[in-house]
């Protein structure tokens, strides 16, 4: 099983990265603040301005570090990673079954079915956590209309027909999921989603989260040698990870959205720490932005027993499990691609 290493995340404007022997030293104004042995990591992410040395560069390649540069508000840039692992016969398999919708839709109806039932267990686990709450009602039904779409998705056979599904999915989903939100409802509320810029708190929340999971699945997907690009449920487009998103779809309501609405519950996050931007999206400010990545980070160490395997692994090593369990499946290995199922 792969050790579940530390991503480094960077959020300190003006910090340089370089290289010092077999580790990674971030310097700010000329004075080194961290030292990290390189073999303590599996991610480096540069929020904003942040520079690393060539270096650097080429011991996070030669350790398979994946190095990411975002925006300093999250929006994704480009990432430098070493040489591509994998056997080549397992990513000509996958790009053949990508020309093939048949072998497509059998990824595409697993990753869907997978995601609506997370979706569902989402409402379940807040009208079991709430059941007093507002929206009760409104949630049971969501709940039911969910269970209902997953039994519709595994008979659904075209790709079009899966993605219909998925967005009529979405639709109940995120049709309840202000329900999902206990404290703070002056600032914190949910209308619907928006993104590219997110106009809202939660939407902010949401779309920071988003960002730092598809960053840990297309590095999982690349050290088990698929192409992040080439996806099933996600059309090709230039610069876009597809089957990122595809491995993403069933980890989102786990990873993302449940952790999102506990840093809200909890007021672990402040009003206060949000903004309108000159765009007219809203984003975090800084302290508010390593508040989240404290709890992300401390959402991946977390344990849980993974449903296919059977074995207590942490959360954060749950996108790797999974991409091995594709690769395995596309190589033959197995008969079908067992998507991550919460309970």
């Amino acid at each position: 099983m792969k050790q579940l290493l530390n991503t480094l995340y960077v959020t300190t404007q003006g910090a340089y990265l370089s290289r010092d022997g077999e580790a990674v030293a971030v310097r700010v104004e000329h004075e080194t603040k961290l030292r990290v042995p390189i073999h303590t990591l599996g991610g480096i992410v540069c929020f904003g301005n942040v520079t690393c040395s060539p270096f650097l560069m080429g011991l996070c390649g030669e350790n398979g570090v994946a190095l990411s540069f975002l925006t300093e508000h999250g929006r994704f840039l480009g990432r430098v990673q070493g040489p591509v692992s994998g056997n080549v016969l397992l990513r000509k398999e996958q790009y053949r079954w990508a020309d093939r919708e048949e072998k497509a839709a059998v990824v595409a109806r697993a990753v869907v079915t997978g995601k609506i039932a997370n979706c569902r267990t989402v409402v379940l686990r807040a009208m079991r956590d709430y059941p007093d709450g507002a929206g009760v009602g409104e949630l049971e039904a969501a709940s039911r209309r969910l269970g209902r779409l997953t039994e519709t998705v595994a008979g659904a056979a075209g790709l079009e027909e899966i993605r219909g599904h998925e967005g009529d999915a979405a639709r109940v989903y995120f049709g309840v999921f202000d329900h999902l939100i206990t404290a703070g409802r002056d600032d914190f509320f949910f209308r619907g989603r928006s993104r590219r810029p997110p106009m809202d708190n939660m939407n902010a929340l949401l779309s920071f989260l988003y960002t730092l999971l598809v960053h840990d699945v297309v590095a999982a997907l690349e050290a088990v040698g698929l192409d992040p690009a080439v996806g099933y449920l996600h059309a090709e487009r230039p610069g876009r990870p597809s089957l990122g998103l595809d491995l993403m779809e069933e980890l989102r309501p786990v990873a993302a959205d449940r952790l999102a609405l506990s840093l809200v519950n909890r007021r672990q996050v402040q009003a206060g720490g949000f903004r309108a931007s000159e765009t007219g999206g809203v984003v975090m400010d800084d302290a508010t932005r390593k508040e989240v990545l404290v709890a992300y980070q401390k959402r991946k160490q977390e344990e849980m027993v993974h449903p296919f395997l059977q074995e207590r692994v942490a959360f954060g090593l749950t996108p790797h499990v999974q991409a091995m369990l594709l690769a395995r499946f596309i190589r033959g290995d197995l008969d079908g691609y067992p998507s991550f199922l919460w309970k």
